[in-house]
């Protein structure tokens, strides 16, 4: 199934459910960082979170940072994802293995770090973004993002992110979101059957594995709350806008003595992109025109 992101509602509009399949970006993330079992499960699950939690955004341009620094040999976790379907993301320590946890799954919450924090960023596209910083509280990704939006947001959420990765690569990964919108999140009935309902699930990965659908999963969910799976299907993909003229601005926010020393000591300037691992270079003649540009405008 191609990567993928579909919406539906439940409950006469008090329940929102977004699904996303993940599979393919996540492999592409894998190959492109060299990353460990561990490391691809929880970049896979923070990319589908990301894709998750930009979804209901409105402004085209608007995106979504999370940042999941723990304790854990892991390090950090960076994702930027947009409400357009585009996502990148990387991990301090990709090498990074860790043994089978207690249930003999990849321990995600080992190599995060289960005490920690966890940041997210939304930008609308103008204006100041809005931040928000949570505690974790087990390091799997899922259960704190869905704290998240619980505790910052004040939105009661359920939120499943999987990630199957064998010797072969990635071949199942995605993630489901269900939401009480305000005039069902006074229902303590209705918040304790969705939360009820996500407990009895064996986790995502299985569903996934097992070939059923988004629309299938989420029918298997909500199929009799009054599900309605809107038609249009948007494609995610993995995408890094970063470019070498971002390059330059960023070297030029450096200033003036800073560009100097660079000039002189290496003769020009070597950045290379986290999220892509794309290298570039600035020559000697670039960083000089940064310079006069940066002390004519002083002027």
């Amino acid at each position: 199934m191609a990567d993928q992101l579909i919406h539906a509602t439940a409950a006469e509009d008090g329940i929102r459910a977004v699904g996303v399949i993940t599979t393919r970006l996540t492999e592409q993330a894998r190959q492109l960082h060299k990353l460990s079992y561990v490391a691809t499960a929880a970049l896979g699950r923070s990319m589908s979170s990301g894709l998750l939690l930009a979804s209901n955004m409105k402004q085209e341009d608007s995106r979504v940072n999370i940042r999941i620094k723990g304790y854990g040999p892991l390090g950090g976790v960076m994702v930027d994802a947009g409400v357009d379907g585009t996502v990148r993301g990387y991990v301090d320590n990709p090498a990074v293995e860790l043994p089978p946890n207690d249930h003999g799954k990849l321990d995600v919450g080992g190599a995060v770090g289960r005490d920690g924090y966890l940041y997210v960023v939304r930008d609308v596209g103008y204006g100041y973004p809005s931040s928000s910083t949570v505690e974790l509280t087990s390091g799997e990704v899922g259960d704190d993002i869905a704290n998240y939006l619980n505790t910052s947001e004040q939105t009661p959420s359920a939120l499943l992110v999987g990630v199957f990765v064998g010797a072969e690569g990635v071949t199942a990964s995605g993630g489901i979101l269900l939401q009480a919108l305000p005039k069902a999140a006074r229902d303590e009935e209705l918040v304790q059957t969705l939360e009820s309902r996500v407990g009895e699930l064996s986790g995502l990965t299985p569903i996934l594995r097992s070939g059923k659908t988004l629309s299938e999963i989420l029918q298997q969910l909500l199929g009799d709350m009054g599900l309605v799976i809107f038609p249009e299907v948007q494609m995610v993909r993995f995408h890094c806008g970063c470019s070498f003229e971002r390059v330059l601005r960023a070297l030029k926010m450096l200033g003036v003595d800073e560009l100097q020393d660079m000039l002189e000591k290496d003769e020009g300037a070597e950045a290379t992109c986290h999220f892509c691992g794309q290298v570039y270079q600035a020559s000697s003649e670039e960083l000089t025109q940064l310079i006069e540009d940066l002390q004519t405008e002083s002027v």
